[in-house]
């Protein structure tokens, strides 16, 4: 990564973009592959259950966005983009969200996100328990957050009922 970033700005940002839409595609193609290699197989009629269905339908609806939302994340893109080539989204659908989150993934590890990563490992080396500590916090306010809109959400669908 040093390398990509000791180029010039617009070189390191095409270099992100080029190498994270080749590998969520690559992901995409390996899912759509296996689940056509699955279907030859004596459980290839489990596709076709109701369950499997429903399933599909979850995804071609929101699949987009949470292919998009993905390169928000750590852990989860690999999934996702999995998940949305063994769910058949189709390319016009899966294309567009894949090349809006790796322009979003691009521009934030060639500003702040490989800053932000090398000041963590700094901390997280110094102090273990600071950084232990920095993750609860940041997951103590994740679910703050969360826990304010549900209610937030609770009392207007409470007031819309009366």
């Amino acid at each position: 990564m040093d390398q990509i970033m000791s180029l010039p700005f617009g070189v390191a940002l095409t270099a992100l973009f080029a190498i994270v839409m080749i590998r969520v595609n690559v992901t995409y193609w390996i899912g759509r592959g296996a689940v056509a290699g699955f279907a030859h197989t004596r459980f290839g009629n489990s596709l076709q259950r109701p369950k499997a269905a429903r399933a599909q339908a979850l995804i071609q609806r929101w699949g987009p966005y949470a292919v998009v939302l993905s390169f928000l994340t750590i852990g989860l893109q690999t999934a996702i983009n999995l998940a949305a080539g063994a769910a058949r989204l189709p390319l016009r659908r899966y294309l567009p969200a894949a090349i809006v989150g790796s322009v979003m993934w691009a521009l934030l590890y060639a500003t702040i996100g490989l800053a932000a990563l090398e000041a963590w490992l700094a901390v997280a080396a110094a102090s273990p328990v600071g950084a232990a500590l920095g993750v609860a916090a940041v997951a103590a306010a994740v679910v703050w957050i969360v826990v304010i809109r549900r209610r937030r959400a609770a009392s207007e669908s409470a007031d819309t009922v009366v």
